[in-house]
């Protein structure tokens, strides 16, 4: 997989998904909606998932690369 994820597109994926993961684990975020808190769980581990990777599906479809060649 060629790296199509740039440093600061890492950082803030990084910094959206720890939000998103810690928030419905450690706060009553959606307390009174499951879906919800499972949709921002899932959400954030799929954006610390592609930040570790360096490689986004969805930007190469898009045709999409913030990184440098």
């Amino acid at each position: 997989m060629p790296c199509n994820i740039g440093i600061a597109d890492r950082v803030v994926r990084v910094v959206i998904g720890l939000a998103l993961t810690v928030l419905p684990l450690l706060t009553g975020f959606a307390a009174g909606s499951s879906w919800l808190w499972w949709a921002a769980l899932v959400v954030g581990l799929v954006m610390l998932a592609t930040a570790g990777m360096r490689f986004c599906p969805l930007y190469t479809v898009l045709g999409i690369r913030t990184c440098r060649p």
